[in-house]
């Protein structure tokens, strides 16, 4: 089986009130609201305002050109001399409400405390975008905390016993725990009937709870957001909180939470909440149940042999809403929290992150993706202030050689002649500005090249005159990221092609469509071998194409997409990443073996990605060339027009599916290569 646009879950519809009648699936009243993560412990809330303030502070002073040593500087005279060491920052241990201030610029817009409970509310500047609630428990009295709140109708969403209930089921591990949707006026009680009707043993009370709540009132409904992997019950960690509120109350709210107005570091973005990720042991069970329940349907399905990172290989399903179809503009597609995507993953082999993550962990939400208007100054920022102060987030680290690499054969391919590609390669690599490798030094600069050129040998001098000598300094420095110009050829400057490189940020096509997109450590990691949750940020850059009348076209929710290079890229990534760390410890250690087996699986994953690129821009290509015949047979006036179009849908399905085998096959070779490493070591 094989990556479908559409999977067969889209056209085997099960028999529910929503395919009978006129009335929309639940599904399209729903929106994003906000995600609770249960953490393993939260500072007093006097220190995060301190916190705040000198972030605010630091940013302020900096601007928008942000110099590491200046910032040190500045940050040690906040701190009053008591600044960490940048040098000693580790992904593993981080406070994720501390993360989310400094690495964002976010803040505290609402906290809540018991004796036995701690919860801080975070936002952007936006607080009707991207929105987390932290809990930790504390040592108080849990049976005392609960009465309190229920005396107050606070209802049990911020107690410590959920923690606790949350955690054991988890093998101890601290995560992301609920999942909270905005149900659209009048609507929640719908979705409580067909729980009933469909998954009543998911349901964590049999009614909607109602709260009366300064300006109004809240409804909540909560069920178990998965089943056993045996189907016998519900898997009691991760909850689906479906909220309705009604009157003035300021969202987003939870009873109880007592709301704060911080003052926002006026340059950080805004966030909006794309899509949330889950790794399960039987994804048709996750995916039949939001069908029936909320008339969810399958968007891309990526089936057994398409995403492989060696011998890691998964399925994966994007569900979701169709609440966006056709109504997103330029001016509101950032912001729209309607269109809801629910990426779902299992493992098909007993290695790689999804399988360990199943075997530590248990069914849960992989990681939390987030959108915000410029992806490439937000990882800038990000990870300027945490050369800084060594705090915020670090992100998966992506080898060089992805976004470029020089050899000959490039150089031939641009137009250089061998006999000047030869000795000039030989030059780059005697003058350290191109590795063994052929990656080309982020540093290098036009002088540079131009000196090397006038020290070739004078057979190869002969043959370059002025234009070409020009042609040679720019194709040499474009090696830093001629594997990303491929895609995205003269639509971004120099400047920003080499941001993207120096920040590790990945870039994905479809058609006319941008994704920018990185995926930070682990986070709520207790130790560095941990398997834990992440996030992702993205930018979706749409297509501003125009209509035959000059109007805009509609923006596709989920622009960009959930192409097969994001999700090959994302669990490479993860593999790489793991081997660079590996590779980092045999060095502290002095451990040559273990160095050099690291290096070498290093290698073999970064031959995948690097032979997947251009299948994967094959299949891209081909998707978008279908789709877009498909929409042309919709439209067509006449039979005749109608059958072209659709003969070219199935030549590009073809062509799809000739790469999609390739992909497979490159797969296989590199999943035979780790497979062969592995027994050597044995």
């Amino acid at each position: 089986r094989q990556m479908e646009d559409k999977s067969e879950l889209e056209t085997q519809r099960f028999s529910h009130p929503f395919h009978q009648s006129a009335m929309p699936p639940v599904g399209d009243l729903l929106s994003f609201d906000h995600v609770q993560m249960y953490v393993q412990s939260l500072r007093p809330i006097e220190e995060y305002r301190q916190m705040e303030a000198r972030q605010g502070e630091l940013a302020h002073a900096l601007g928008e050109e942000i110099s590491i040593e200046k910032g040190r500087e500045l940050w040690n005279k906040i701190c009053h001399g008591h600044a960490k060491n940048p040098a000693e920052y580790s992904a593993a241990g981080q406070d994720p409400v501390e993360q989310l201030i400094m690495g964002m610029g976010w803040r505290i817009i609402g906290h809540h405390e018991t004796s036995a409970s701690r919860s801080y509310v975070l936002s952007s500047s936006d607080s009707h975008g991207a929105v987390f609630v932290a809990t930790t428990a504390l040592s108080g009295d849990h049976t005392q905390d609960h009465a309190h709140k229920a005396g107050k109708h606070e209802g049990p969403y911020l107690d410590g016993a959920r923690v606790k209930q949350f955690i054991d089921s988890r093998n101890g591990r601290y995560g992301f725990s609920v999942l909270a949707f905005q149900v659209q006026s009048g609507h929640i009680e719908t979705v409580l009937e067909q729980y009933k009707k469909t998954y009543p043993q998911l349901l964590l009370t049999p009614d909607v709870t109602v709260h009366n709540v300064p300006g109004g009132s809240v409804k909540i409904l909560e069920a178990y957001m998965y089943q056993l992997p045996d189907l016998s019950g519900p898997d009691k960690g991760t909850l689906l909180r479906y909220i309705e509120r009604a009157g003035d109350v300021e969202a987003p709210a939870l009873p109880g939470v007592q709301r704060l107005h911080p003052t926002f570091d006026k340059l950080s973005s805004n966030f909006y909440s794309d899509h949330w990720v889950s790794n399960v042991s039987d994804r048709k069970d996750f995916l039949t149940i939001m069908e029936r329940v909320l008339g969810f349907n399958a968007k891309v399905d990526f089936n057994a042999g398409v995403v492989g990172a060696g011998e890691a290989v998964i399925e994966s399903t994007v569900t979701g809403n169709s609440a966006a179809s056709g109504g997103l503009t330029p001016d509101n597609h950032l912001g729209n929290q309607s269109q809801i995507y629910l990426p779902t993953n299992n493992a098909l082999s007993e290695h790689g992150h999804v399988s360990l993550f199943l075997k530590e962990i248990g069914q849960g939400i992989q990681h939390i993706a987030c959108r915000c208007a410029d992806l490439v100054r937000l990882v800038s920022r990000t990870n300027s202030f945490r050369e800084i102060t060594g705090q915020g987030f670090s992100f998966l680290r992506i080898p060089r050689s992805y976004y470029g690499r020089l050899s000959v054969q490039s150089l031939v391919q641009d137009g250089i002649p061998e006999a000047i590609a030869a000795p000039l390669i030989h030059s780059l690599e005697a003058a350290k500005l191109l590795t063994l490798a052929g990656v080309v030094s982020i540093t290098i600069t036009d002088a540079d090249v131009q000196a090397l050129i006038k020290a070739l040998p004078a057979d190869a001098q002969a043959l370059i005159n002025d234009d070409l000598a020009q042609t040679i300094v720019h194709v040499v420095k474009r090696g830093r990221y001629n594997n990303l110009y491929k895609l995205l050829r003269d639509h971004l400057s120099e400047a920003t092609y080499l941001k993207i490189v120096a920040n590790q940020v990945l870039v994905d096509i479809q058609g006319q469509d941008i994704l920018y997109q990185i995926f930070t450590s682990n986070v709520m990691q207790q130790r560095e071998t941990d398997e834990a949750p992440f996030f992702e940020f993205i930018q979706r850059v749409c297509s501003e194409a125009l209509d035959a009348s000059g109007n805009p076209k509609p923006i596709r929710p989920g622009c960009g997409g959930f192409g097969i290079r994001n999700f090959l890229t994302l669990f490479l990534s993860i593999e790489v990443s793991k081997a660079m760390q590996m590779l980092d410890a045999a060095k502290s250690k002095g451990d040559a073996a273990e160095a050099a087996f690291a290096q070498k699986v290093i290698d073999i994953f970064t031959s995948q990605l690097e032979s997947s690129n251009p299948i994967l821009t094959a299949i891209s290509d081909a998707m978008t060339a279908e789709a877009d015949a498909r929409d042309l047979a919709d439209k067509a006036k006449t039979d005749e027009e109608r059958a072209a179009h659709l003969a070219e849908v199935e030549r590009q399905a073809k062509i799809k599916l000739a790469n999609q085998d390739e992909l497979m096959h490159c797969g296989e070779k590199h999943k035979a290569m780790m497979a062969q490493l592995r027994a050597s070591r044995a």
